[in-house]
């Protein structure tokens, strides 16, 4: 049976993050409930596709943790009732911290849910308190510990480097004070400063500065940004964990499935406000008006058949971010054509600058290339 993912967009929080750009706010609770009953009908109401298997789920958000556990049990079951899933399905549950206690985690754990992300950001007080987050590190200690007396083995925790202040002292603060916990797996992201959020308001000028190479004032420099990531990747190697993915590192056998389906093209469906949904080649996402969703419109918006080579391009630059790479026979098998006569210049050029190495079957990024993903892997769109 062919391999399916399922995504759930919870889009509610308590407050909104002052980095945030996401499809999400807070709402009162009778919101909150006549959106689980729109997600229940647009999951019975969906023609389930022959032939597919799901391995992962992921709820996402927003903060899905905001919903009472029981209704989390009710998505799962009707999933359940809906689709077939294969043994040991991989299912996520993003959580932020303050938000989860011992019934909810009881729920979630006789719903099926097996991974838990918990949304930190950073273990500094004043950090956090400029992000706009809701916790503490101390209430971060006490959701994790509660979580691994629920029983809960694999554990994820998002951390955000180059923030406003930060330095490279308090960022690699921050990440031992999370090793100490041994999560099994930790996301890295650098903060990405997005129009139309408070942060943008603070830091445009800043983001400008930066961006013609000067020297911002308060957010970190590109150098300082580096020195950051290259601090986290040979922190956590010391610690044991693998550098799969540009801003993913997991212990061994703990790679997120759900996320390596994304980077490698594995078919999608989104459930809930503004989720989009990948069945190859046909890519389409849901309304992002929630008085729509909840009055019933589940149409198909943005509805797009992927061409050969919008296809070939987005093997590429997702593939790309996995640090293995892209296989070339899979290359061959999928699109029935050799990569390297696909890509000859792209290639040569970028393996010529150091940016771009191949070994054995694997074509992939070096870890100059890693620093400079961005205009590296724009490098491989066709059109």
């Amino acid at each position: 049976m062919k391999e399916l993912e399922l995504y759930l967009h919870i889009p509610f929080c308590v407050k909104k993050c002052n980095y945030c750009d996401f499809l999400s706010a807070p709402a009162g609770e009778k919101t909150r409930a006549a959106y689980v009953d729109a997600l229940l009908e647009e999951i019975r109401g969906f023609d389930e596709p022959e032939d597919y298997e799901v391995v992962t789920v992921f709820f996402g958000g927003g903060t899905p943790s905001i919903l009472p556990g029981q209704a989390i049990f009710r998505i799962m079951e009707v999933l359940r009732e809906k689709f077939s899933f294969r043994k040991g399905a991989e299912i996520t549950l993003e959580a932020n911290p303050g938000t989860v206690d011992k019934e909810k985690l009881s729920f979630y754990k006789k719903a099926g849910i097996n991974r838990l992300s918990f949304g930190l950001q950073s273990a500094d007080a004043e950090e956090l308190k400029k992000l706009g987050r809701i916790h503490t590190w101390e209430k971060f200690l006490e959701s994790f510990q509660l979580a691994r007396e629920a029983g809960f083995s694999n554990i994820n925790v998002d951390l955000m480097s180059a923030l406003p202040g930060q330095t490279k002292e308090s960022w690699e603060k921050t990440l031992r004070q999370v090793l100490a916990l041994q999560p099994e797996h930790i996301s890295a992201y650098s903060l990405i400063i997005e129009e139309g959020t408070p942060f943008y308001q603070l830091y445009e000028k800043d983001v400008e500065r930066r961006d013609a190479g000067e020297e911002p004032e308060l957010i970190p420099s590109e150098e300082e940004e580096r020195a950051m990531y290259e601090a986290t990747g040979r922190i956590l190697k010391e610690q044991g964990y693998l550098h799969y993915e540009i801003s993913n590192y997991a212990k061994p056998g703990r790679e997120c499935c759900h996320n390596l389906g994304y980077w490698q093209r594995r078919d999608y469906l989104g459930f809930g406000l503004g989720a989009s949904t990948l069945l190859n080649p046909v890519r389409y996402k849901n309304t992002e008006d929630l008085e729509a969703y909840l009055g019933g419109d589940f149409s198909k918006k943005e509805f797009f058949v992927l061409t050969k080579d919008n296809q070939i391009e987005e093997t590429m630059f997702l593939g790309l971010r996995v640090l293995e790479g892209v296989s070339k026979e899979q290359f061959r098998e999928q699109f029935s054509c050799e990569l390297r006569v696909v890509y000859r210049k792209e290639l040569e050029k970028l393996e010529k600058e150091g940016l771009l190495e191949e070994e054995g079957d694997f074509v992939r990024l070096t870890s100059r290339g890693i620093d400079l993903s961005n205009p590296v892997l724009a490098e491989f769109l066709l059109s």
